[in-house]
């Protein structure tokens, strides 16, 4: 195993519960970012592909909430994932990045707000 790949899988399995949920916001914003850039880039495959792995990880955030703790704010939540995987959806079948930048810019935020409150609970 080459050193990158090592101290990844060293950094996952030895992170806080909080810091792989910041590591999964992360890689689904990138996801979303490298995807519609490949889509514009004419490599559309490569950029759908992309897509539906930020769709499954904003999916697996939308099931990881507990309505019954913040009922209000992941009712909140919920429709912003919902939102945001309904525009992954379309940006992947339609292999258009247009509705994935829209994703993207409801999702930024999200992103933001958790790392730093990750940050500051620390």
């Amino acid at each position: 195993m080459n050193p990158a790949a090592r101290y990844g899988t060293i950094q996952n399995e030895t992170a806080s519960r909080e810091r792989l949920m910041v590591m999964l916001f992360e890689t689904a914003l990138r996801h979303i970012r490298n995807g519609a850039a490949e889509i514009d880039a004419g490599r559309k495959r490569e950029g759908a592909a992309l897509l539906v792995k930020a769709t499954d990880i904003v999916a697996y955030l939308r099931r990881t909430l507990d309505h019954n703790v913040a009922p209000e704010l992941c009712a909140n939540l919920s429709s912003v994932y919902t939102f945001v995987c309904a525009r992954l959806i379309k940006a992947s079948t339609t292999r258009t990045s247009k509705p994935a930048r829209e994703a993207e810019r409801a999702f930024v935020p999200l992103v933001d707000a958790f790392s730093q409150a990750v940050r500051v609970a620390a």
